[in-house]
Parts: structure tokens; C-alpha cells; sequence
């Protein structure tokens, strides 16, 4: 009895460390299968890592689209503050020339029509000084003018002056279209002006006046994204 006590006892030794044995497998097998869940969520988060990075590469490069982006404002700033630097700003180098031109005549106007004032104005002076007795300016009076009487003398002076004024008035007119091609221009630089312009012609048909005839559409592309 002593011996198969033993033997009981050691079979249900053996059954309690085995099941303790196959309790802690599942336990690892369970471990092992959440680090392997944990692994592979950490390698799709990695995947996804490079899409992030792409999306804020694509973002960096749309910033950078819209900082390079064509603005026509500077085009009309500039102009306004030097006449030709909107029209370079837009690109348009030859009229450069051309503006510089415009406002060389009022300005070529000016100088002659203020020269010419000042000496019919001190001729005027002079003879009204010599109408009052003292003729120590006469001589001064410039050559081309001495023929000339006091009544003629104001009435150059005033024509002078008048036309004096109008050329600063010029210049800055010229100054202004300067500044309103510069404007205009690089507005247009936003639309398309290439062959995909189009142009329809279709019938048209008036049922109140009972008149038909044609009507011209145009299609007319703005290249600026929004």
C-alpha cells in the first residue's frame, strides 16, 4: 500500500506540473503573439511615416508655388515709384524706351518754357524800371528780346508760364500712363493668350422681336488657381 501510495502521488505530481508547464507556454504564446501585434504596428506606422513626409513635401512645394506666384501689385508699385521698372517687372523691355521718351518731351518742354520765362520776366522788369526812370537793367535784357515793347514783354512772360506749367501737368499725366500700362499688362499676365482662345459663332434667335441672326462667344481662360 506504502509503494502504490507513492506511485499516486507521483502521478498526480507529474499531472499538476504538467498542466503548470502547458499554462505557462500558452502564457508565453500569448506574449509573444501581442509583441508580434505591437511589431507590426510599429512597421506600419513606419510605412506610413513616409507619406506624411511626402504630403509636407508636397505642401512645401505648393508654398513655394504661391510665393513665386506672379502678383501684378508690384508691377504698379514699381511703375509709381520709378517709370520703366513695371514694365520690367512684366518683362516688357522695350518699352522701357518708349516711357522714357514720353516723358522727355514735358521735360524738354520745361527747360525751354523756363528759360524763355525767366528772360521775358527780367526784360519786363527792366522796362518797367526804365518806364520809372532807371534804365541800369536795359542792357541785360537779352538780345533777341530788346525789340520787344513792355505790353509784349508781359504777354510772352505770361504765355511762358502758362506753357511752363502745362509740362510738369504732361509729365505727370506720362507718369500716370506709365503706371496704368504697367497695370493693365501685368493683369493680362494671368490669362491665357495662347491658341486656346475660342471663339464660337452660333445662331440667335429673338421670339419678342421675331428677328434671327448670329451671336459671337468668346472663351476666355484665367490661368490663376484658386
Amino acid at each position: 500500500m506504502t509503494g502504490a501510495k507513492k506511485l499516486i502521488f507521483f502521478f498526480i505530481g507529474c499531472i499538476f506540473f504538467c498542466s503548470a508547464e502547458l499554462s505557462a507556454q500558452k502564457k508565453d504564446s500569448s506574449v509573444l503573439k501581442n509583441k508580434r501585434s505591437f511589431f507590426k504596428k510599429d512597421t506600419s506606422a513606419l510605412k506610413n511615416k513616409p507619406s506624411f513626409i511626402k504630403k509636407d513635401t508636397a505642401l512645401a512645394k505648393s508654398d513655394t508655388v504661391v510665393k513665386l506666384k506672379f502678383r501684378p501689385q508690384v508691377a504698379t508699385r514699381r511703375a509709381a515709384i520709378l517709370p520703366g521698372w513695371g514694365q520690367a517687372t512684366n518683362k516688357e523691355y522695350w518699352k522701357i524706351p518708349i516711357v522714357y521718351g514720353i516723358l522727355a518731351i514735358p521735360i524738354s518742354t520745361f527747360i525751354y518754357n523756363n528759360d524763355l520765362y525767366n528772360k521775358t520776366k527780367f526784360g519786363y522788369t527792366a522796362l518797367q524800371k526804365q518806364k520809372n526812370g532807371d534804365a541800369s537793367d536795359v542792357d541785360k535784357i537779352d538780345p533777341a528780346l530788346k525789340y520787344l515793347s513792355i505790353g509784349s514783354m508781359q504777354s510772352y512772360r505770361n504765355a511762358f508760364r502758362r506753357d511752363r506749367d502745362y509740362s510738369i501737368l504732361w509729365f505727370f499725366i506720362g507718369w500716370g500712363i506709365n503706371v496704368v500700362d504697367a497695370t493693365v499688362f501685368g493683369h493680362l499676365k494671368e490669362f491665357d493668350v495662347s491658341d486656346n482662345l475660342s471663339m464660337r459663332i452660333e445662331p440667335m434667335i429673338q421670339p419678342q422681336l421675331r428677328q434671327t441672326g448670329l451671336s459671337i462667344h468668346f472663351n476666355l481662360k484665367n490661368t490663376q488657381t484658386r
